[in-house]
């Protein structure tokens, strides 16, 4: 027995010292040496080098031009960009840490990562680890305990689907949609999406509307941030668009290719819809993913579906398409995670409102597009609470986008959410800009979308005194005001299950139980939110009736 007890010891001790030296064994592409470039300035907010610049505009954006090889091209951007790399990363780091406050378990969580994402380098193509590696020499030094720049750097890119795997928290609850010929109002392609992706408010501030030439493939334009080469949504001067929308996981015990490289790479070399296909076929990836892809040269859009095994193209067979969170192809749509995923999560109601909104508005216009992906209502229109993950707006999106691949144009949201102006670009006119001066302007503003009236309603101004209660609380806030939660968002489920979470901490079950069975009465996001909203009520009752 005391043997056997060693020998596991022995085993447990041999795998915690093998986790440790696996988790931290990224190591940099090798490249020949080059001075890292100096920017220059032209104002606060703008800096250049040679041809390539980046500038914040007047709604809050940040645009970036960059070109060149991978590594050259990784530096520029990395020296351009310094600030909102070494910005994002805290933010980041900040929130993780928010999430996960015992220092013992993060550091615990880093090794884990690490040794699940040991191969990583081996999934992604040489040219975006050079350009990776490039951006992580401007990368901070004040996280080292995390790992060093260019690990850093590279296992943030699979942030992304380890997020939405683990427990799959949606933090990436999209929505996508696309329509041409007899759905549009000169039959020109249109294609809208919310990134509804949530690290934190703090995480969305700081967007960076990418424009790159690379030394090969096609140009495109991307909405990112600092550090991050990856795609979420993008188009290239082909008139081919990706964006992508996470489905229903299993947890990765391996790497694989982050999905945002693997849009990327789409981005970068596909001119047309097959190859498109062909270039998603050859990558592994970690998790489920939907790739809606639009093609002017095609004049037509599909959904990609891949699952870490298996690729599937769903062909809408019309001029629409639709994309929230679960598959719709013939080869999954039968599939036990997606199954599970329609019938308990909140796509298959944010679907089926996008269709709704979508035959209203049809034919479909750019203005159209936007109030589409601004609409918090329920189905039929009905006050589902402001904030519903059910709802096409969930007022948690990082960016969302407008493009209209004929023409090679693109609308990006500005704050707060979609709800500011969104912004138009036209990518003939932004890479023909040489020498950018302080007296050039990227965008194309006299096609601009206007801010949404929503903003200037009572309306608004109660949600944000909700939403500011309710980021209280998750802050553990000691000044919290239960009043302003119920009041000021009434037919929101959440307002009623905080109420009953704020009571049962200070051991009031009568009030917390008839809480949770208020919000028991609305529309909940999805079935397991209910099943633990429910637990809770149970436990109230429980609690009240001992005492």
């Amino acid at each position: 027995m005391a043997w056997s007890i060693l020998t596991i010891l022995v085993i447990v001790v041999l795998f915690v010292i093998y986790i440790w030296k696996v988790s931290d064994n990224i190591k940099p592409p090798f490249v020949a040496g080059q001075p890292l470039p100096q920017r220059s300035t032209l104002d606060s907010t703008t800096y250049t080098f040679h041809n390539n610049w980046i500038r914040k505009n007047e709604f809050g954006l940040y645009e970036m031009y960059t070109s060149g090889a991978p590594f050259e091209r990784g530096m520029i951007n990395g020296v351009l960009s310094k600030e909102l790399i070494v910005g994002q990363e805290e933010i980041f780091v900040q929130q993780i840490k928010k999430m996960i406050p015992d220092p013992g378990y993060l550091k615990f969580l880093r090794y884990i990562v690490g040794f699940m994402n040991r191969n990583l380098p081996d999934h992604i193509p040489e040219e975006y680890k050079e350009e990776i590696y490039g951006i992580s020499l401007s990368a901070s030094d004040s996280f080292g305990w995390v790992g060093n720049k260019y690990a850093r750097l590279m296992n943030y890119h699979a942030a992304h689907d380890i997020g939405h795997a683990l427990q799959n928290m949606m933090l990436v609850g999209c929505t996508s949609f696309g329509a041409w010929d007899s759905k549009t109002s000169n039959g020109s392609m249109i294609v809208g999406r919310n990134f509804d992706f949530w690290m934190g408010d703090a995480f969305a501030e700081n967007k960076i509307v990418s424009f790159v030439q690379p030394a090969q493939g096609h140009r495109f334009a991307f909405i990112t941030w600092g550090g991050f080469i990856g795609v979420v949504s993008g188009i290239n001067d082909k008139g081919l668009t990706v964006t992508i929308n996470a489905a229903k996981s299993d947890i990765p015990f391996g790497a694989a290719t982050p999905v945002s490289i693997v849009a990327r790479d789409v981005l970068q070399y596909a001119a047309n819809i097959q190859e498109a296909i062909s270039i998603a076929h050859r990558h592994k990836m970690f998790v489920s993913e939907s790739f809606l892809v639009a093609s002017a040269a095609d004049h037509s859009a599909v959904i990609i579906e891949k699952t870490p095994d298996t690729l599937a193209v769903y062909r809408p067979g019309k001029d629409n398409i639709e994309c929230t969170n679960h598959y719709q192809s013939g080869l999954f749509k039968e599939q036990r995670a997606n199954k599970d995923q329609m019938e308990n999560s909140a796509s298959v109601y944010r679907y089926q409102r996008l269709q709704e909104l979508m035959q209203q508005k049809y034919p479909l216009t750019v203005n159209k597009a936007a109030a589409i992906l601004r609409d918090y209502k329920g189905k039929n229109g009905r006050d589902i609470g402001i904030g519903n993950e059910k709802a096409i707006n969930q007022f948690i999106a990082h960016h969302s986008v407008i493009f209209m691949p004929d023409s090679l144009q693109m609308w990006v949201s500005t704050s707060p959410w979609q709800l500011g102006t969104y912004v138009c670009y036209d990518l003939r006119k932004v890479f023909n800009i040489n020498n950018l001066s302080s007296a050039t302007t990227v965008a194309s503003n006299y096609l601009n979308i206007m801010p949404d009236s929503f903003l200037y309603t009572e309306t608004y101004r109660q949600f944000l005194s909700f939403r500011n209660a309710k980021m209280q609380w998750i802050d553990h806030s000691h000044n919290v005001d239960v009043s302003q939660w119920i009041p000021n968002n009434q037919n929101y489920y959440e307002a009623y299950s905080l109420t009953g979470d704020y009571w049962m901490e200070r051991s009031d079950y009568q009030k917390a139980s008839e809480a949770y069975q208020k919000a028991l009465s609305l529309e909940i996001a999805t079935n397991w939110e209910r099943a633990a909203i429910e637990k809770k009520r149970d436990n109230a009752i429980q609690k009240l009736q001992k005492h």
